[in-house]
């Protein structure tokens, strides 16, 4: 049964169909009327689709059958959709989310990777991965940065669930990766993100650490890689090795040792994290792992780098794991399901290389076109040609650049930098959304297109800034910033909320929704008190 429902947001009314009884949304479209305007009365239709309790079908109705899901991103996951596209069969990728991590894997979270083959002056986690991906779709494969929650491999063909739809697949790669560990202090429950961070390229920019002493604990690659990092904004860098000795490579153990901004204290364990006045971290308790003895450190960040856990709960009782967890793999990609292959670091023990993942995708991609063959289940897709209007774009959406007086507009939509920010929070009647960003942030990076979709859905009703932390820290610190990327919304002067790292394009929906409504809503003001200093007016909105 189909429902139409009205519903005023800002200037516009808004007319959807409806759900069905189970609350997802079917083809629903949605049709704005606008009022005013240069052009008078224009209509936009919108369709939005969410299909979680159905899966895709083609234009006869039938359930549509995919050749090949990708479950997880990062270089085992798109390299896998690289090599699935050019055998065209156009591969569906759910790039992940939240669970996880984000989506582009643990590269997204590095800082130089100077080891992956073709990048002489070696190349960023996330550009590496930027590139990876644009390759992936210029293919074909067709990205979604959804979680999958669910997935049924006991029927053929397979099931895979997300937060958002169902798909059918007749082969099926899991590329889930691994997730950074913590160490489960104490402290993490009241200091995560503010001073203890398991990101240093993410958060290592934020006014809160510049030019202080940090600490980073591990004795690996990460750990060290992170280190050297973190000098380039901190004070002083304190490396935590719990044993005698780093396990990190000889060219990073030479580069920590003679680097002079750099302690390394070995032997070394932190068991927890103290406050100071403001609420973030200011020192550490340790102990010394040979005799027991604890210390106090003064530091005002933490960093983890130690080790990973392989992202594999949601194939428990699907596939065989072996006792941590880890896919059990059989010439090169083979699960225990015929038609289900593993890529990366989800069964690499051993060697967790992004080169060795990279290869392990791709001999993934090769098995699932060998066995779709091989059962007569191909069905060809062939790439679409990307036009002149997409590429066109795609570098508008690029090409922000900070503004001055004499290039800032207020009738644009999107703008960059401090110099905007402050114009717009005096003389902007629209909804304000404001992403603080570093310049090395993999997460961000996500981020942006996210948002961007999101701004475009409201045109004329928000206004987007972008921060770059590094750039205007004395923005990021008046706004307490203490990790990238982190989004406010302000709307008459006023911060309405504040979401950290990645959401769901419906939570940033869900806040400028709210804000709209409110606004076309007829209400009296009722003044509770009289504010205080640093402290929000409150009003009561009467429904007339």
């Amino acid at each position: 049964m189909t429902t139409m429902m009205a519903t005023t947001t800002g200037r516009a009314a808004v007319v959807c169909d409806e759900t069905d009884a189970r609350g997802g949304w079917k083809q629903g479209r949605c049709a704005t009327t606008r009022g005013g305007g240069r052009g008078g009365t224009r209509t936009r239709t919108r369709t939005r689709t969410r299909t979680r309790a159905s899966s895709a079908r083609d234009a006869d109705g039938v359930d549509e059958v995919e050749n090949c899901v990708i479950i997880g991103s990062g270089p085992a996951g798109y390299t896998a959709a690289i090599y699935a596209g050019r055998a065209n069969l156009r591969p569906f990728v759910f790039e992940g989310f939240q669970a996880g991590g984000v989506p582009g894997g643990q590269l997204m979270t590095t800082t130089e990777v100077e080891n992956f083959p073709g990048f002489p002056e070696g190349v960023t986690g996330p550009d590496l991965m930027d590139k990876m991906r644009k390759q992936a779709e210029r293919w074909g494969a067709v990205m979604h940065s959804e979680d999958v929650v669910e997935v049924d491999f006991t029927s053929r063909p397979f099931t895979v669930s997300s937060s958002e739809r169902t798909v059918k697949a007749n082969s099926v790669i899991v590329a889930t990766g691994a997730t950074a560990r913590r160490l489960g202090i104490p402290a993490e429950k009241t200091l995560w993100s503010r001073g203890i961070s398991a990101c240093a390229i993410c958060d290592g920019a934020s006014p809160i650490f510049k030019g202080e002493e940090v600490a980073v604990v591990g004795g690996g690659d990460t750990a060290t890689e992170e280190a050297v990092y973190l000098t380039k904004y901190a004070k002083h860098v304190h490396l935590l090795v719990r044993s005698s000795k780093m396990r990190a490579s000889k060219a990073m153990q030479d580069r920590v040792l003679k680097h002079k901004g750099i302690t390394v204290h070995y032997n070394t364990e932190c068991v927890d994290g103290t406050p100071n006045s403001k609420g973030n971290l200011g020192g550490l308790k340790l102990r010394n792992t040979e005799t027991g003895d604890e210390s106090r450190l003064q530091v005002k960040g933490l960093f983890y780098g130690i080790g990973h856990t392989p992202n594999s709960t949601i194939f428990d009782g699907q596939i065989q794991l072996d006792q941590g967890g880890y896919v059990v793999v059989n010439e090169g990609a083979k699960t225990s399901v015929e038609g289900v292959f593993s890529a990366g670091d989800l069964h690499d023990q051993e060697y967790r290389q992004a080169i060795t993942a990279a290869g392990s995708g791709c001999m993934a991609a090769i098995s699932v076109e060998r066995y779709l063959t091989e059962n007569n289940l191909v069905v060809e897709r062939h790439q679409p040609k990307q036009t002149q209007q997409t590429k066109t774009a795609e570098r508008d959406s690029e090409a922000i650049v900070p503004e001055d007086e004499d290039t800032f507009d207020i009738n644009v939509t999107k703008h960059k930098g401090q110099f905007a920010l402050r114009k717009l929070y005096h003389e902007s009647d629209r909804v304000i959304l404001v992403m603080y960003s570093a310049p090395t942030c993999g997460p961000c990076r996500r981020l942006k297109p996210m948002l961007d979709k999101v701004v475009t859905e409201f045109e004329d009703q928000v206004h987007y800034v972008e921060i770059d932390i590094a750039a205007d820290p004395e923005i990021a610190e008046a706004a307490g910033v203490t990790g990238t990327p982190m989004t406010q919304i302000f709307y008459e002067k006023e911060r309405i909320e504040t979401l950290s790292g990645v959401k769901m394009k419906s939570e940033y929906r869900r806040v400028i929704e709210g804000v709209l409504g409110a606004k076309e809503a007829p209400t009296k003001d009722v003044v509770m008190k009289r504010p205080q200093k640093d402290e929000k007016k409150e009003t009561v909105g009467a429904q007339n």
